[in-house]
This record gives C-alpha cells, structure tokens and sequence, in this order.
C-alpha cells in the first residue's frame, strides 16, 4: 500500500471531523475555543478569529494544516504571516513540531518552505510564502477544488494581498483562514469583523479563556496600563483598538524626515538628552538637537554611571547646550547627581518618564506627552540621521488610549517581549522636547546677532 494509500484511510474518517483528527492523530487535546474553532473550519469557508496573545493560535494553525492535507486529496495550502520571520520561525517550526508528534508524521515531508505528502510532492502540499505587495500574484490561489488560504497575524497583512486572496475563493470546497491579535482598526482583518462580516464566521478570544494563558502576565498587563486600555483590549481581550492604528510614529514620516534638511535651526538653541541604559544589551544615548535639526546620535554600551557622567559634560563642554535633559529613573539619578555635582546643575532637568504631564487631558503620562510632542514635530518635518536603530526605535512603540481618553504608549519591556529592543534612540530623541529652553549666545551660532538685532528693536521702539 502507498503513503498516499495510507493517507486515504485517514482522510475516510476524519474529513468533517478535524477535532477527531487532532486528538487521535495528531495526540493533542484542544482547549474549549480551539475546538469550537476547529469545528467552525470544518463547516464554513471564510474564518476569521481575533483573539489575545497566549492562547495557542499557532498550535491550532498546525492542526489546521495537518487536518486539511490529511482529509483531502490533491490539496493546496498557502500559508502566511506578518513578517517572514513569524512564518518560518514560528508558524513552520509549530507545524514541523506537531508534525513529529502525530502518528502521520512519517507520511509527510518537511522543509523550509514546503510540507507535502511524499510520493505527491507537487500536488499535495503546503506552502509557507512570505507576503510581497510585489509578489501578490503568488496568493491569487488555483481551480483545484481543495485549496485552504491560511493568514496568521492578518492584521497586519497589506490590503493587496487580502484583494487578491479572493481568486482562491472561487472554487467549491476552497477555505479561508485568518487569524490575528487584532492590532490594527483598519484593513483586511478588521473588514472581517465590519463591512464583510456577512461573509465570515468570526470568533474573539479572551486570553483568559484559554486554559495555557498566563494570568499573572495577564494582571501585571492590567495594573500597568488598565482594564480598558486598547493595550488590554488588543492582547488580552481580543478586541479591536480605539485607534485606526496602534503604531505610534508611521514609518512614512520617519523616512520623511531621514530626507528632511533643515533650514534656520542655527537660531535655536540647543538641547542635550541622555537616556541611561537600564539593561546589558541596552544603550546609553546622548542627542543633540538644535531646532528642526538632530545631530548625530552619540551611544555607548557597558558605561557604568561615573564613566557616563563623564561622557555627558564632555558632551556639555562641546555642544554648549542650553539645556540637558537626563532620564533620572533607576540608575539615572546617579548620572544626574554627578553631572550637578560637576558644576552643571543650572543646565539639568532630570525626567521621570511616569511622572504627570503638562496635557493630563491628552496624555497618560510625562513620556507619553513628549513621545506625542516628538511625533507631531517628524510629522511636520526634522532632520533625523540616517541612524538604522533611530528609525527602528522610532516606528517600534505601539499606543492606545486608557480608559479616560489618554494617550498611552506601550512599555519597554513588553516592546522587548514583541522581540523589539528598547527604544533607547528614540526615548533620547523624545527627551529633547521635555523642555523649552531660554535663548543663550552661543559664541558665533548666530546667537549674538540674534540677540544685538533684538536689543536694537527694543530700544528704537521705546
């Protein structure tokens, strides 16, 4: 008898019964919401389920996989995710995973990009393919009668892609999956749930329903930021933000701004920043911005603070700022009190980025109001260094609103648990705009022009 012969019996008792199929093949129990999930591809065409992290989506993913080529012949399956490293890392690892596990396993080949029957490699497959705006085409799906479109994290998977996914839907028996953290107000993924909700059978997860989530990560989640913060609603209760987006600065306007030159910034005064790193693969990061213009960032790692407090008033000495901005949360007030120790404590303001801020009607807090304030400066224009971690830094934090309207920007350290570093360049930049320093000449900047004229004019006035 064939492999295929052997994947024929199996596909004669669990075609409509893919839970069946997890638990007696693949050796797994799913939780409540799986099944109920399991169940709904079973029977529908079009599933959509946005659902808060830690719940085992990516399990599930697997068995839908496995399921469909095991119960249908010939069958075709795209697969794919956000990021090329959430489909290959993640997504292929867990079918790879579970593949080993199940009592099938020996009938199926795997590879990077390929999960196929052997003996029918080009016909009974699975295909992991990183989504492209310029490689749509690969997602316009085939007249074969059993093809299954699988989208993870479809939140963030460009409209094209969704366009053009609906040429898989043409044929009878064809599926479609998505799945996501529903980050995002707009686009494919959250039509599922709105304009075209007629057509999709749609579950939301409260990652507190599921039986493996993490409640204590889950409460610390909702002491930081609030029970109906979008934070909370977005990776806890599966619920679509407030915002249209929930990434803060867009890309389009840091790139902008990497272009931008400034013109007239030598009539400003400058501003030092130094944000203290907290951690070992963290950043220490002086910047320097002077109007409309930031120099190049100046970053050092493994400082410990005398050493920085050092680095910090050569940078004084050179720059002459008017002002210094210094993170004096944790290890930060010791740079502080020795930079004041030196001399410099007229320059100094030490910022607490939780402290209250100015707009307490805007803003959740003081780093959320220059962050804002930081933002709404690219988005009219700066000139940034062509610096890959700034604009990493920059586009990496994610926002929401609180329960009372604030604007409220995601922590460093759940930035790091998304696998983003912290965002030590960009909190730097940030710190520049958590003052609004008086003039000062600065020697032959201009400022002693500046402020001659300015003495004339008020002398003739009067």
């Amino acid at each position: 008898m064939s492999l295929a012969d052997d994947a024929a019996l199996i596909a004669d008792k669990y075609t409509n019964n893919p839970v069946g199929y997890v638990r007696d093949v693949v050796g797994a129990e799913p939780d409540g919401w799986q099944a109920e999930t399991l169940r709904d591809i079973a029977d529908g065409s079009r599933i959509a389920v946005a659902s808060g992290h830690g719940i085992g989506k990516t399990a599930l993913i697997s068995w839908v996989i496995k399921w469909f080529l095991a119960t249908r012949p010939d069958p075709q399956v795209v697969v794919t995710a956000n990021t090329s490293n959430q489909l290959s890392s993640k997504t292929w690892r867990e079918l790879a995973k579970w593949n080993a596990r199940s009592l099938d396993g020996k009938l199926y080949a795997h590879t990077a990009t390929r999960f196929s029957l052997k003996g029918a490699e080009s016909t009974w497959f699975a295909s992991a393919i990183p989504w492209s705006e310029h490689n749509s085409e690969a997602f316009a799906g085939t007249h074969d009668k059993n093809v299954l479109m699988l989208f993870d994290e479809a939140s963030n998977i460009a409209q094209v892609i969704w366009d053009v996914a609906e040429g898989a839907m043409t044929t009878v028996g064809a599926k479609w999956v998505a799945f996501g953290n529903p980050t995002r107000n707009t686009g494919g993924f959250r039509e599922c749930f709105g304009k075209f909700r007629h057509r999709w059978k749609t579950r939301q997860i409260d990652s507190r329903a599921a039986k493996m989530c993490n409640l204590a990560q889950i409460q610390t989640w909702i002491d930081d930021y609030g029970e109906d913060s979008d934070f909370v609603r977005v990776r806890v209760k599966g619920e679509f933000p407030r915002a249209g987006s929930n990434q803060f600065i867009s890309s389009e306007d840091v790139d902008a701004c990497v272009a931008y030159r400034a013109e007239g910034y030598e009539d400003f005064p400058r501003v030092m920043s130094v944000d203290v790193a907290r951690y070992g693969d963290d950043s220490s990061v002086i910047c320097i911005k002077q109007g409309r213009k930031v120099f190049p960032l100046i970053k050092y790692k493994g400082l410990d603070t005398m050493t920085l407090s050092a680095k910090v008033v050569e940078g004084i000495k050179e720059w002459r700022p008017a002002a210094v901005v210094i993170d004096g949360v944790g290890v930060g007030a010791g740079v502080v009190d020795r930079v004041c120790q030196l001399g410099y404590a007229q320059l100094v303001t030490e910022l607490n980025g939780g402290s209250k801020p100015v707009d307490e009607v805007t803003y959740f807090n003081k780093r959320a109001e220059i962050w804002g304030l930081m933002r709404d400066s690219l988005h009219v224009g700066m000139e940034i260094p062509d610096d890959g971690d700034l604009k990493d830094d920059l586009v990496g934090p994610e926002y929401g609103f609180t329960a009372k309207n604030q604007i409220q920007l995601e922590k460093k350290e759940d930035m790091k648990k998304r696998g983003l570093q912290s965002p030590d360049c960009g909190d730097a930049l940030s710190m520049t705009f958590a003052v609004t320093p008086a003039i000062r000449i600065h020697g032959k900047d201009g400022w002693r022009a500046k402020l001659a004229a300015r003495n004339r004019a008020s002398s003739q006035a009067a």
